[in-house]
């Protein structure tokens, strides 16, 4: 497995709609990080956006597994960035 740092962008545009299905995408996520897939996820404190550190075999998997969060599937993300991510030290190396 690789790992993945995805970054999500949201815009105040998306904001109410967030809140509203906050609760199905956190439930998603909390599915993921049951399975070992979401090793880490949260907002940024600033509310522009969100940070989620993904165990998946490829881009492109992470890419297709992003595409089911509910936040995606109702075109609340303004943006998302996937970057493979090797850590070295710290809790995520090994």
């Amino acid at each position: 497995m690789a790992m993945f740092a995805v970054e999500y962008t949201y815009s105040d545009a998306t904001a109410a709609a967030r809140d509203e299905h906050r609760p199905k995408h956190r439930a998603w996520l909390s599915g993921l990080v049951e399975d070992g897939r979401v090793r880490a996820t949260g907002p940024w404190t600033d509310g522009s956006g969100a940070l989620i550190l993904l165990d998946e075999t490829d881009e492109a998997a992470a890419r297709d597994l992003m595409a089911q969060d509910p936040f995606a599937q109702r075109g609340l993300v303004d943006a998302v960035r996937i970057t493979a991510w090797t850590p070295v030290m710290g809790a995520f190396s090994g």
